[in-house]
């Protein structure tokens, strides 16, 4: 029995010991460069680390680009490391570029309910702290009237009550250019296959 448990504390100590941190030392920490076609347009989605969300979103037709990065918060120009410490109040968020003749903003939206436990305000598991919240942040009037029309038609067929931060865009910063692609350029991190691959299997989008 004392082996059994010990073997299970181990087991699940390894499980949390992986978290949304890159592994390699050879990193690039400019903040990534983002250039949005006149024809796409934007929005701004937060569900935990940000390698995952950006991930999921790319999966989709009609999405040209998603671009991870911060908002949400205090700081100016935030490095990961001043977020990660979660002293910014940033949240790790990603910026999603789309085409809106083949994707419509409220279907980017009615998507983000099924990629995350949106009933938390903690954070996204196995990624807790204010970083990893769950966040829409609108950039208009209209956008904003899709967020609460998404979340409540959600709500009323899940039964379940979401505790998505839901504010308007101040400014999007764009993280470091290490962490853009991270999962396409490290595909044997333990985060991206202890975590983010079991999350795309679950929503069906390997």
């Amino acid at each position: 029995m004392k082996c059994q448990l010990f073997v299970f504390v181990f087991s699940l100590s390894a499980l949390f010991s992986v978290g949304c941190f890159a592994q390699s030392s050879d990193k690039d920490v400019t903040p990534a460069v983002v250039d949005v076609p006149e024809s796409m347009e934007i929005a701004v989605v937060g569900a935990g680390c940000f390698w995952c969300v950006e991930v999921f979103y790319e999966k989709l037709d009609g999405v040209e680009e998603a671009v991870s990065g911060y908002a949400g918060g205090e700081m100016a120009n935030p490095t990961y490391e001043q977020v990660a410490r979660g002293v910014t109040k940033h949240a790790e968020v990603v910026q999603v570029i789309y085409d809106p003749a083949l994707i419509s903003y409220r279907e980017l939206i009615d998507f983000f309910w099924t990629t995350h436990d949106a009933t938390r305000g903690d954070g996204v598991w196995p990624d807790f702290g204010p970083q990893y919240r769950s966040i829409l942040l609108y950039n208009d009037a209209a956008q904003r009237a899709a967020i609460e029309a998404s979340r409540g038609a959600y709500e009323a067929s899940s039964g379940k009550t979401v505790a998505t931060e839901i504010r308007e865009l101040d400014r999007f910063y764009p993280a470091e250019t290490y962490h853009q692609d991270y999962a396409a350029k490290n595909p044997n991190d333990r985060y991206v296959r202890g975590v983010l691959n079991p999350k795309l299997k679950k929503l069906g989008l390997e």
